[in-house]
């Protein structure tokens, strides 16, 4: 099959097959950004509900900037990730302060904007402009390496620029950015990682990897470092009925959002003894550990916590903004007004129920 063909075949099975996800029904290019950020490493079905909420919430790129940081990290809560929240936050100002609120037309202008790396300014330029650029997520990159049978490591520096010379080469120019989502669909739903149903792909035709049977060994991924797994304490502090929280500082992991204090567990030290270390050095505070509350798991990309919680009590000192950014005393049912991570979500969940049941007694 021809490079012509193959561009006409998959084109019109994305124009008949393609999933109807919300932001396929505009040009906008701030809803087509919003989604692409949203889309990072999250999983569509996932993003949607996320995605009406957000752009119902700003709609525009002006609302967005007009936000408090607070406000769009709590829509943004469950999402994870939430550096991209930040980074469009700070991109949003940008747009609205210096550019009048017009988001640049673009790849190269849109590459400028916090958080918008080579692939996003490829796909908003492309989706809402035009703009004959290529795409290349995880999913382009597999159905290339398979159209073409590549056997080298698709991680590698050397194979990453050469996807990226692929991508430009069948790149359609009419269109462009129907194209680049077509690629990722068939990549999405049909030239899925494992078990891809090649019987329905348009490509089948033109893809090496099928014709030579090497469907199986191919795309050729190198394995990932085994990821580490630690120990983090956190304290539930109570005084006359009302908990201690902390804000974690913007500039750092899961920067702006709120939490129970505490830390990872080092070398030789109880997870008593590290609540409490971690407490005096975030707070200034000397605390009673008491009973275990809570043990949960959690999973990040790129590491795995054991989280243990601890009620606690302040033997002595006063909280001081050492290691947060800042603190507060807040009563259990005013949980839900601040932005946790998620692996705090079901620790307040029981907290709160507790909290509603003992006050109905």
């Amino acid at each position: 099959m021809n490079l012509p063909e193959l561009q006409k075949r998959l084109s019109a099975w994305y124009e008949q097959s393609r999933r109807d996800l919300p932001w396929r029904q505009t040009r906008d290019p701030y809803l087509i950004w919003i989604s692409e950020v949203m889309l990072q490493q999250t999983q569509a079905r996932t993003v949607i509900p996320y995605y009406q909420n957000f752009v119902a919430r700003f709609p525009d790129v002006n609302c967005l900037a007009k936000a408090e940081l607070s406000d769009l990290l709590k829509v943004w809560e469950g999402l994870g990730y939430y550096a991209r929240a930040r980074n469009l936050h700070k991109a949003a100002k940008i747009v609205s302060h210096e550019m009048q609120g017009e988001i640049p037309k673009a790849f190269t202008g849109l590459k400028q904007l916090p958080g918008v790396g080579e692939y996003t300014a490829s796909a908003i330029a492309s989706i809402a402009f035009d703009e004959p650029v290529a795409v290349l997520d995880g999913n382009v990159k597999r159905v290339l390496a398979r159209w073409e049978a590549l056997k080298s490591d698709i991680r590698s520096t050397r194979t990453v620029k050469a996807l990226h010379e692929l991508a430009r080469k069948y790149l359609v120019q009419d269109k462009p950015g129907d194209w680049n989502q077509a690629v990722m669909e068939l990549g999405a739903i049909i030239c899925r990682p494992k078990q891809p149903n090649c019987g329905s792909c348009p490509a089948q035709e033109a893809c090496a990897t099928f014709q030579k049977g090497l469907v199986a060994e191919i795309p050729v991924v190198s394995r990932r470092k085994p990821i580490p797994h630690y120990d983090v304490t956190a304290g539930l502090i109570w005084d006359d009925g009302k908990l201690l929280i902390t804000q974690r500082k913007e500039n750092g992991f899961l920067g702006g959002l709120w939490e129970f204090p505490g830390g990872k567990q080092e070398a030789g030290e109880s997870l008593e003894e590290c609540l409490a270390r971690e407490l005096h050095e975030e707070l200034d505070i000397s605390v009673n550990v008491g009973e275990k509350a809570y043990t949960l798991k959690h999973a990040y990309t790129h590491f795995r916590i054991t989280l243990h919680i601890y009620h606690c009590t302040i033997i002595s000192g006063t909280p001081q903004a050492i290691g947060c950014q800042r603190w507060l005393w807040v009563d259990p049912v005013q949980l839900d007004d601040f932005t946790f991570p998620k692996a705090d979500r079901s620790i307040i969940e029981s907290v709160t129920s507790q909290a509603a049941a003992n006050s109905e007694q």
